[in-house]
């Protein structure tokens, strides 16, 4: 076999495989360097050279130029430059860095071998700008771009340029490139939109899609995903059903990625009913349509209808991912299902899934507020990666059970592991030291939060503090604290002044806060509740009784009380006077005997609130 014959074998070799070892490449290195055979055809050379040299193996920089230095000028081409510089920059780069230095040094090298950048070396340079976000190096390609006029011929110039100011954060830069470009594409359009919506002006992205409408360019499934995600943002559910009817009225197809940003507009936008029904007409679910679902419910506070769809999701066989997970263990912590958390617990185990972070942090949340605060320790501290979440929710959850010394103790860590507390943080420790009577310290670490963590303390901490002072009898400190108070006191905090007038008798004042509060909270029912068994426990029955008058003259309602349980897995909800459930006949009859019980012994407590 000639040589000619053998750099036939190898360029068939080469190009029927998609991945070739390096033992095999070396060896056809080899070959070329030996052999130098009559000169290849140019579709050959742009095979061969390339896959030497871009291979993972052969990513080094001097490898490549030594290369390069070894062939003749002719074999020095621009498509054959063009060609090594995307092979250098892979989807997914491990190193950006490395890849965006090779990638210039290349340019270089093409440069003076007197060869010029063209609409195919430029957007792939940018490219490797984008990944590093290196907008200097970006800048320069891009003055290079408008110099050579390739900005003013090449649409695809124009949209990569974008794309680097887009992910370099400069929204001005894009829409100046846009607005100057004389050529737009459906790409152009979508890189405006995205760039809109990622900087947080997802007003401004929608109005780019209607121009992009009146202009007559028909949007993607791309393009409507990040208009759907722009109103999920925007929280605007009738903007969001003017793009639902545009979808419908133009014939798009509503695959899964817009079924699911559908599902979580509509979620985000607070109509849950909507959202199933697309949820429900769905063809095609995959994961993240069903944690769009989990998720969104739960973020809503619909916790149980949550857990439905999840118990739907395993009936269908789906496997949860981490989403998933976090979605169902929110929904156990909020409302205390600890033997369906207990059992996702399990399955992070038995999967092997490493719970840390986002999983580490809902479970050590969900633990707490299902009253198990020392399985949540331990899978405290059982992570390897903790952060100020998993603190927080740590410190917040032994506040809660009432676990003072170990709270402080747990927030004390934080510093010497580099952790640098936030706002949650410190609710959680004033908390801690209102349960504990620890004034002197919360007004330390209250203190502490601007001089030391540089953090503006807000409403919820000045209500921490009113319910610190309170609670220890300090009632004059605490109503002097509240007038002291350089931003607008909300129902938080007059709550909590309420709450301690109460708790210490202090009639005439709980009067002036109750004032206060319904100024603030006019239509609710907390501050006529509170008030009125503060008048029931000084024996007012005649001002209790007209303060109920009141509300009913103005509408005022009173939530009924709530309490669930969790038997076999499954939550059952009731309200005060429920008839709903099944059983309600024999759950009544066990209170009578229950109640009949008490009295019988004596042991039924005089009640002191009217509500």
């Amino acid at each position: 076999m000639n040589s000619q014959e053998l750099w036939v074998h190898a360029y068939s070799r080469l190009r029927s495989c998609k991945s070739i070892s390096i033992t095999h490449l070396k060896q056809t290195h080899t070959f070329l360097i030996k052999t130098r055979p009559l000169p290849l055809p140019l579709p050959t050379q742009h095979l061969i050279y390339p896959k030497l040299i871009s291979s993972p193996h052969h990513n080094n920089l001097t490898y490549i130029l030594s290369f390069l230095n070894h062939l003749d000028k002719p074999d020095l081409c621009l498509s054959l430059y063009n060609a090594i510089i995307q092979g250098l920059i892979p989807s997914n780069p491990t190193n950006k860095t490395t890849s965006l230095i090779q990638v210039l040094e290349l340019l270089r090298h093409m440069l003076l071998n007197g060869l010029l950048p063209d609409h195919y070396t430029v957007p792939s340079v940018l490219k490797a700008c984008a990944q590093c976000r290196a907008l200097r190096e970006g800048q320069q390609i891009h003055a290079y771009a408008i110099k050579s006029g390739l900005v003013l011929s090449n649409v695809y110039v124009n949209n990569t340029i974008m794309r680097l100011y887009a992910v370099c954060g400069f929204i001005n830069y894009v829409r100046k490139v846009f607005d100057e470009s004389p050529q737009r594409d459906l790409v152009s359009w979508t890189t405006l939109i995205q760039g809109y919506v990622k900087m947080g002006l997802a007003r401004e992205g929608v109005e780019a899609f209607f121009d992009m409408c009146d202009a007559k360019m028909r949007p993607d499934e791309m393009t409507l995903v990040i208009v759907l995600s722009a109103c999920s943002k925007l929280g605007d559910l009738s903007l969001g059903r003017k793009i639902r009817r545009y979808i419908d009225d133009n014939g798009v197809y509503p695959d899964v990625y817009i079924g699911n940003a559908l599902v979580n507009m509509y979620l985000e936008c607070g109509d849950a009913e909507l959202a199933r029904g697309v949820f429900d007409g769905m063809p095609v679910r995959n994961v993240v349509t069903w944690n769009s679902m989990i998720s969104g419910l739960a973020h809503q506070g619909k916790y149980k209808e949550a857990l439905d769809v999840f118990q739907e999701m395993q009936r269908i066989g789906l496997e949860p991912d981490d989403v998933t997970l976090v979605g169902v263990l929110n929904s156990c912590a909020n409302l205390g299902v600890l033997e369906l958390g207990k059992w996702v617990h399990a399955y992070v185990d038995r999967n092997q899934i490493e719970a840390d972070r986002y999983i580490g942090n809902a479970l050590v949340d969900m633990y707490a507020k299902c009253g198990s605060i020392d399985r949540a320790f331990t899978v405290f501290q059982g992570m390897k990666r903790r952060d100020v979440y998993s603190y927080t929710a740590m410190i917040v959850g032994l506040a809660m059970h009432g676990e003072v010394e170990v709270a402080l103790d747990i927030f004390s860590e934080m510093p010497r592991m580099g952790i640098q507390p936030d706002v949650v943080t410190f609710v959680g420790v004033l908390a801690a030291c209102s349960h504990g009577g620890l004034v002197a310290e919360g007004q330390k670490y209250f203190r502490d939060m601007s001089t030391v963590y540089n953090l503006t303390p807000q409403t919820e901490h000045y209500g921490c503090m009113v319910d610190l002072l309170g609670r220890a009898g300090l009632i004059n400190e605490a109503e002097e604290f509240v007038n002291n108070m350089p931003i607008e006191p909300d129902a938080f905090v007059w709550g909590a002044l309420l709450g301690a007038c109460r708790i210490h008798g202090k009639v005439e004042l709980a009067e002036t806060v109750m004032k206060k509060l319904l100024k603030v909270e006019p239509e609710r029912d907390g501050a006529y509740v509170l008030m009125s068994n503060i008048y029931s426990s000084a024996n007012k029955w005649r001002d209790a009784v007209q303060l109920r008058r009141a509300m009913k003259e103005k509408n005022v309602t009173k939530t009924p009380g709530c309490s669930s349980i969790e038997l076999e897995g499954v939550v059952h909800e009731f309200r005060k006077g429920d008839k709903s459930h099944k059983r309600s006949k024999h759950i009544y009859k066990l209170l009578d005997e229950i109640i009949s019980h008490i009295k019988d012994y004596g042991i039924l407590a005089h009640r002191s609130t009217f509500f």
